[in-house]
């Protein structure tokens, strides 16, 4: 019997974020192009076309991205989540850097941002799984999470096919179990 747990993708969660995405994208879109056709309020601050120009590129940018994420989950048949003796290799995310051992970690926490529940993967040395970022984006991501949180390494179960209160047990059974190893 193999000690590895594996949590796969949620396609359907995926299909959901993808979709979601593009409404946003389009919404984005729209405010931008018509930024000085929409009228209010003299006095909201959100008066101000320019501003409306920016939040209106802000969310193409931010939700373009997050669609592209999604529809590149949804073509490949990857793990979500894989536990194991070595420790957690995480891939549900934009800010997964692949295996953290189980001796690095010293804290597992949950936090919840308004909806979401997540896990905190504190460990010993940030810099070195910082260092292990694909890209410049990915590194300021987990260099925000440090600062907001206190570790860059984050676990939601948003993309896999697992719920938060389990994949939360799993995680934390699995790291008593191994943390002396």
């Amino acid at each position: 019997m193999s000690d590895k747990i594996e949590i796969q993708l949620s396609k359907a969660k995926l299909f959901f974020g993808v979709s979601g995405s593009i409404l946003f994208v389009i919404l984005g879109i729209c405010l931008f192009l018509n930024a000085g056709m929409l009228s209010g309020n003299s006095d909201s601050l959100f008066q101000n076309s320019m501003l409306r120009k920016v939040v209106g590129a802000i969310t193409v940018l931010f939700f373009g991205a997050t669609g592209l994420f999604g529809v590149s989950k949804l073509l490949t048949n990857n793990i979500g989540l894989a536990i194991g003796r070595d420790g957690i290799v995480d891939n549900s995310n934009g800010s997964s850097i692949g295996l953290v051992e189980w001796g690095d970690i010293t804290e597992i926490n949950t936090q919840q941002v308004m909806s979401t529940k997540f896990l905190l993967i504190h460990v010993v040395d940030p810099e070195k799984y910082i260092s292990k970022a694909k890209n410049a984006m990915v590194s300021r991501l987990m260099k925000s999470n440090m600062k907001m949180y206190g570790t860059p390494i984050s676990i939601t179960s948003n993309t896999l096919k697992i719920d938060f209160s389990k994949l939360e047990e799993l995680v934390r059974s699995e790291f008593t179990k191994y943390e002396g190893a």
